[in-house]
């Protein structure tokens, strides 16, 4: 029998950083318990009101985060607030799949086109690693807004 899993990030600000990976994603933030989010309405401030109205004090308010694939397929992604910023290489890391498929030339094409999006949402371009056949298709290492590596693959 499979596991289900959720992938956490420990964040600075977890708002943020959720909301980057949403966007890298093409997750959604759920809604608060209770609550339907009307159609286009933005459950983020629908959160706001939520904890507002449920007593949480506002220093509490961005201490957690979570996103989800809205086709239910994928793991949520949880974001939870800490003091300390991130100190070392992570050892773990995501492998956004931007070019399944694509070989040479066009996967490269793919991915750079995928790295400018993302730097325009706040990543920043580590490397690129050129392919190295017959093993190595090449990738676009990565760093989302608070430093966390991932790759373009």
């Amino acid at each position: 029998m499979s596991r289900h899993i959720q992938v956490t990030f420990d964040a600075h600000d977890p708002r943020a950083l959720s909301s980057f990976w949403r966007d890298v994603l093409g997750y959604v933030h759920p809604g608060p318990p209770g609550v339907d989010v009307p159609e286009g309405g933005d459950p983020l401030s629908a959160w706001d009101d939520f904890l507002a109205r449920i007593g949480v004090p506002e220093e509490q308010r961005n201490t957690r985060s979570a996103i989800e694939d809205p086709e239910g397929h994928g793991p949520r992604v949880f974001f939870q607030q800490v003091p300390e910023g991130k100190v070392a290489k992570n050892r773990v890391h995501l492998d956004v799949r931007a070019a399944p498929g694509l070989r040479g030339e066009e996967r490269m094409a793919a991915l750079e086109a995928e790295c400018a999006r993302l730097v325009a949402l706040g990543a920043t371009r580590v490397h690129r690693e050129e392919p190295a056949p017959p093993l190595g298709t090449g990738h676009i290492v990565m760093a989302d807004p608070e430093g966390n590596e991932f790759c373009l693959d």
